[in-house]
């Protein structure tokens, strides 16, 4: 893997992608930051050596390399995911490649569901923990122990500095953002109502099917990390009614410009 992984960054060095700070994963109806960077560089996923290839529709596949705030940052334009048949060493390998291009700091967004009665749908929240319900675990191959430490701490996967900075950027903008633990599973098929029902006992305030993966990478490579939902619906076992995905994607899109001033924000003071 790391063969693939330097060849992988060499390709994307030369496309321009030099010495990135920061790497940014969007996810569902998250993509309007694009048009906030100085683009330097792009690339398609099926053009870069040993890159998977998004397959969901509602995912565009590119790389983007340029200035936001003043910082060079990757950006990840669509995500991968176990259910479109990666297996989580494919979902994570754009984060390991990012790290061997120079970043130190993670941030990622993603659209989920939100399992507390007190969170409602178009509101944000911050990650603070996480409950990795895929099946599995990006780390667990042969060979690992070469990339990072096999047994990787998690007693703080998303970086508490960082998070205390998203929540001051909330305050004083006047974004409500709230605070909990995001289940990631690993679909596509939404949850049935005893699902969410097992969810809130185990202490789930959100759920969706990414994310955790990329973070528990990010944590083997001793990057700093953290992660923000955008709660799309509202996951009430007892009035459960049929999710539109056309919805979920609107009200992702509704939620955005919120998350684009706390990213923001953040990277200026990175």
């Amino acid at each position: 893997m790391i063969k693939y992984i330097t060849e992988t960054a060499e390709y994307l060095q030369e496309k321009g992608f030099i010495k990135p700070e920061i790497g940014i994963i969007l996810g569902t109806g998250l993509e309007k930051l694009i048009d906030e960077i100085d683009i330097l560089a792009e690339v398609s996923y099926n053009h870069i050596p040993n890159f998977p290839t998004a397959t969901v529709e509602f995912h565009k596949g590119k790389l983007i390399y340029g200035n936001l705030e003043g910082k060079k940052v990757v950006v990840m334009q669509g995500r991968f995911h176990i259910y479109e048949g990666y297996s989580l060493r494919d979902v994570t390998y754009p984060v390991r490649v990012m790290e061997k291009l120079g970043i130190k700091t993670l941030l990622v967004s993603n659209a989920s569901g939100a399992i507390n009665k007190n969170f409602k749908k178009g509101e944000l929240m911050l990650i603070d923990d996480h409950i990795n319900l895929q099946g599995s675990s990006p780390l667990a191959f042969k060979g690992v122990e070469f990339l990072g430490e096999r047994f990787t701490d998690m007693s703080e996967p998303y970086n508490k500095k960082l998070n205390q900075v998203f929540k001051q950027i909330s305050k004083a903008n006047n974004i409500k953002l709230h605070e909990g633990v995001y289940a990631s599973v690993a679909g596509p098929q939404l949850e049935t109502r005893a699902e969410y029902r097992m969810l809130k006992i185990i202490g789930a305030d959100a759920v969706g099917m990414s994310t955790v993966p990329e973070i528990i990478v990010a944590n083997h490579l001793n990057l700093k990390a953290a992660a923000v939902s955008v709660l799309t619906d509202e996951c009430d076992p007892d009035n459960l009614k049929p999710v539109n995905i056309k919805e979920i994607i609107e009200m992702a899109g509704k939620a955005e410009p919120k998350m684009i001033i706390l990213f923001k924000e953040l990277i200026k003071t990175l």
